[in-house]
């Protein structure tokens, strides 16, 4: 899978940087903007492929998309800084614009590619054929003579997304070991790689978990989702 180009418009020098940082670290290209002008001038580029956007850098947030937008001359995918949102009536707004989703602007380092993860590469999670929850905590698996640890991306009812920079193979068996938060025990599971890609991870589908494991993934995902 390519690289991705990314527009990063946000006021704060700080924010900029944070999550340009993170996304050259992945081999991904970072376009800086500080200010509305710029980010107009760079998101009218064919090569930007998805753009990261403070709402505050318009009086009117909503329409800075729309502007936006209309620079590109195409269906770029959005995503805003959730922390410039001031009022429902925004979200609401944004919701029929059909932007992607939203990003916490105080995320460290390491939870930028994670959390950016399902829009840079959508066609790895496919959120309609269950609930998933944005999740990080530890997992053990092996496949044959591998043995690794690793942090979830996500979890779901049929599986998990965890993030490695060494997946294994689409179709690998693989068992499973994780904890959910809040839970006593230890959930064990022989699942499959369903999907595999070195800048995010891997997708694991479960294929054999006990009756009572299964439901507390069920009531966690429903709890949580």
């Amino acid at each position: 899978m390519s690289d991705r180009t990314i527009l990063v418009a946000h006021r704060l020098g700080p924010v900029r940087e944070r999550f340009a940082t993170a996304l050259a670290d992945a081999r991904h290209t970072p376009v800086p903007a500080a200010d509305e002008a710029s980010a107009r001038r760079a998101v009218a580029e064919p090569a930007i492929s998805l753009c990261l956007v403070d709402l505050g850098l318009a009086a009117d947030g909503v329409a800075l998309i729309g502007r936006l937008r209309e620079a590109a001359g195409r269906a770029v995918p959005v995503v805003v800084f959730s922390g410039s949102v001031t009022d429902a009536r925004q979200v609401a707004a944004l919701a029929t614009m059909g932007i992607s989703g939203f990003v916490n602007e105080h995320a460290a380092p390491p939870q930028v590619l994670p959390a950016l993860a399902p829009h840079l590469f959508p066609d790895n999670f496919n959120r309609r054929v269950s609930p998933r929850v944005t999740l990080g905590v530890p997992v053990s698996y092996r496949s044959g003579q591998v043995i690794a640890g690793a942090v979830t991306l996500d979890v779901g009812k049929g599986g998990l997304a965890i993030r490695t920079m060494n997946p294994l193979p689409r179709g690998s068996a693989v068992q499973l070991r994780f904890r959910l938060p809040g839970v006593a025990a230890d959930i064990e599971a022989s699942a499959r790689v369903a999907w595999s890609d070195r800048k995010v991870g891997m997708g694991l589908q479960f294929e054999h978990l006990a009756a009572a494991d299964q439901a507390v993934v069920d009531a966690f995902v429903d709890r949580e989702g």
